[in-house]
């Protein structure tokens, strides 16, 4: 961008923290001193399911995390992907970086991107992938619109009601890929996706999330996906 034009909507929207929206100062960018020093990190592994050949989150979906990815998924705040972006490709070290050949994401439902305007995990997954030097390439479309996992009370009904909702797009055998999402708490959607891609003949999947809770059983709690 031109930097006159920068300058201009900087006046006009201040730039604010991804985390806690305070005003940052000029020497800052997308997070305030504060919250970068008071990350929530994500330090343990991911445990997804059986289908990830390895998985990592970046942060512990609590607090402000939860409160930023909130505005991002549904406050039409895409931009938040270009700040949390660094933060998910540092975490992404701990994979086997150089064994992926590109970097995929856990699509939404047209009906989904329609009303948000665009879709959380592919804006996340190309900006990882500029980070990562990583080729993207979408690799799964939404075979259909299912209920949010948030509706679902039990384990088994989450992983029953992502089941088969993931197709593999053609050309998929033989990759090796980095399967981005925004949320994760116990696994069952990136597991679906995961199991999917597999099916098709990829060689391996590895998983992604900006953010994750504490887990404690096979199934998830992603917040509308």
């Amino acid at each position: 961008m031109i930097a006159p034009v920068r300058r201009l909507l900087d006046l006009l929207y201040p730039p604010k923290c991804i985390l806690c929206r305070r005003l940052l100062g000029r020497d800052e960018a997308d997070l305030c001193g504060p919250c970068r020093l008071a990350l929530p990190v994500f330090d343990e592994q991911l445990h997804p399911g059986p289908y990830c050949s390895g998985a990592v989150a970046a942060l512990r979906y609590e607090g402000a995390v939860r409160e930023s990815l909130l505005r991002y998924k549904f406050g039409g705040l895409s931009q938040y992907a270009a700040g949390y972006a660094p933060l998910l490709a540092a975490a992404c070290a701990r994979l086997p970086l150089a064994e992926i050949d590109a970097v995929t994401w856990v699509p939404v439902s047209r009906r989904r991107r329609w009303s948000r305007g665009y879709d959380q995990a592919q804006l996340l997954a190309r900006a990882v992938a500029r980070q990562l030097d990583k080729p993207l390439r979408a690799t799964l479309r939404k075979a259909r619109h299912n209920r949010p996992q948030s509706a679902q009370e039990t384990a088994e009904a989450r992983r029953a009601n992502v089941l088969g909702a993931y197709r593999a797009l053609p050309g998929v055998a033989g990759g090796r890929y980095l399967l981005v999402d925004d949320i994760v708490t116990t696994g069952a959607t990136l597991s679906e996706a995961a199991r999917t891609l597999l099916t098709a003949g990829a060689a391996a999947v590895y998983g992604a999330a900006l953010a994750a809770r504490e887990q404690r059983a096979a199934g998830e709690l992603t917040e509308n996906r």
